[in-house]
């Protein structure tokens, strides 16, 4: 079977190729109406919501982050980790005595008695998940299509294909955020800014980023806004005196601003109009957006999303009703010193994000905004001797209170190598790396769907979710009410 590429047939697709032809003089009458068609497309949305992207680089450890907890698969679970059969910790194993504390509680129990405990370090999302407030997406990657091992081990890209460059960091990293591999231009989530613009007083704060530049925000039209933790980013000669001297600041101010009339010059004017406009906005909207939420002090994720939620906070002086949020914390490339370095990592993730939920609660928007993870990839069940190397699906991360909580989705991967034929062996590619049995297509169409895109969108945001919708490969997996 030969697979279509959705990308070159959706309508934002036709847009962007009637806009190129527009350029060459064979489109004008069609094109002096684009700006209009793309306006009646997008949604219009009357309410507030946030998507809120947590992205974990390196590759977070699957398997001692979400952790099987019943007996017989904790058992499996250590003796391929390197743990002693007595349940005590060994090799990359953590002791089954030290996840009493936060054992997950499904509001309805998995098939079969299965149990998962998340690491030890991360009590905050197991309270939020037991209290219906967070859920565990299962075992979930990029794909391309629905893969079997066999498909993938055949090497038949054409008839079977995959994500390029799987287990690259960089790639993979790009393939999460727009289904593309390093030098992709447009992200997911700058997509769902596309469609969100017109519902904002000010475009520009669509799209933000707490954490640098990010393709996940990249859209067609949308713009990433990046922030700081303290605030919004001024350009400092503007903002300040320049060698003590108000008058040099001033005549500096006027001549960047100024426009002429070389075209390149009049865009650099007015790209720096924009920023010292945007940022006199950002600042005096968080001025008066504080929070009494406590977040944990030195650790650079609740830093980013502490400003996020200032943000949310200020979203009646900005204008904003529907905004894509991206944060990130490094550090999970772990191919030594996993039992030494994944704790601090992973309270890190925990207490950031429950603190972010706890604020979102402080300001009543608690379900208006969907927080989730992403990363690079999980990671391999065996270990290198002090660590794990790079793999392919992973398990991740849902809160808000929109989220139907307390649950899993997906189906819970066995505990395997994947070096045999068994049926056990058919969601590994070897060394325990997660053949994904959910794609980040609907995983996000999932989000999308909530946030406000109509299923006729969802092609134009994700290019590979026509590929999904059969059996097994639902478009919403159910998480989001």
């Amino acid at each position: 079977m030969n697979f279509i590429d959705p990308a070159r047939h959706t309508r934002r697709a036709f847009l962007r190729r009637s806009a190129q032809l527009a350029a060459t003089g064979t489109a004008l009458p069609f094109a002096l109406n684009l700006a209009a068609l793309g306006e009646a497309a997008a949604f219009e949305a009357s309410d507030y919501k946030a998507l809120v992207c947590v992205f974990l680089y390196g590759g977070c450890d699957y398997a001692n982050t979400v952790v099987p907890y019943d007996g017989a698969r904790y058992a499996q679970y250590s003796a391929i980790r390197g743990g002693n059969s007595d349940g005590t910790a060994g090799g990359i194993a953590l002791a089954r005595a030290a996840l009493g504390g936060t054992v997950l509680q499904p509001a309805t129990a998995l098939a079969g008695g299965l149990q998962y405990a998340l690491h030890p370090a991360m009590t905050g999302m197991a309270g939020l998940f037991n209290a219906g407030r967070a859920a565990v997406q299962l075992n979930v990657g990029p794909l391309v299509a629905p893969i079997t091992r066999a498909q993938y081990a055949s090497g038949d890209r054409r008839n079977y294909p995959a994500p390029p460059k799987l287990f690259s960091h960089n790639d993979q990293q790009s393939v999460w955020q727009s289904q593309g591999a390093e030098g992709s231009s447009v992200g997911w989530g700058g997509n769902l800014g596309d469609l969100a613009l017109s519902s904002n007083a000010n475009s520009l704060f669509t799209c933000i980023s707490a954490t640098g530049n990010t393709v996940f925000l990249a859209g067609d039209q949308a713009l990433q806004y990046q922030i700081s933790p303290g605030g919004a980013v001024p350009i400092n000669a503007v903002k300040g005196n320049v060698y003590g001297s108000a008058a040099v600041r001033g005549l500096l101010a006027e001549l960047v601003q100024s426009a002429g009339s070389h075209a390149m010059e009049a865009e650099y004017a007015r790209v720096t109009q924009r920023s010292i406009g945007a940022e006199g906005q950002i600042t005096a909207a968080l001025a008066g957006a504080q929070l009494s939420t406590a977040f944990p002090a030195n650790n650079s994720l609740a830093d980013q999303l502490k400003v996020v939620a200032r943000l949310i906070a200020a979203r009646g002086a900005l204008g904003t009703r529907r905004q894509v949020f991206f944060v990130s914390l490094g550090g999970f490339d772990l191919h030594d010193n996993l039992i030494a370095n994944q704790p601090v990592l992973l309270d890190r993730v925990s207490s950031a994000m429950t603190a972010f939920y706890n604020a979102t609660a402080e300001l009543g928007v608690a379900d208006k905004v969907t927080a989730f993870t992403a990363s690079d990839f999980g990671r391999t069940l065996t270990s290198n001797g002090d660590g794990s190397d790079h793999g392919w699906g992973n398990h991740h991360f849902v809160v808000g209170g929109a989220v139907r909580g307390a649950a899993f989705y997906g189906t819970p991967p066995p505990i395997s190598v994947g070096n045999g034929s068994g049926s056990e062996d058919q969601w590994h590619v070897g060394q325990g790396r997660l053949l994904p049995s959910t794609a980040v297509d609907q995983y996000a169409a999932t989000l999308a769907r909530w946030f406000g895109v109509a299923n006729g969108e969802l092609a134009g945001v994700l290019p590979h979710i026509g590929n999904f919708g059969g059996s097994g490969y639902p478009v919403d997996l159910g998480f989001m009410g």
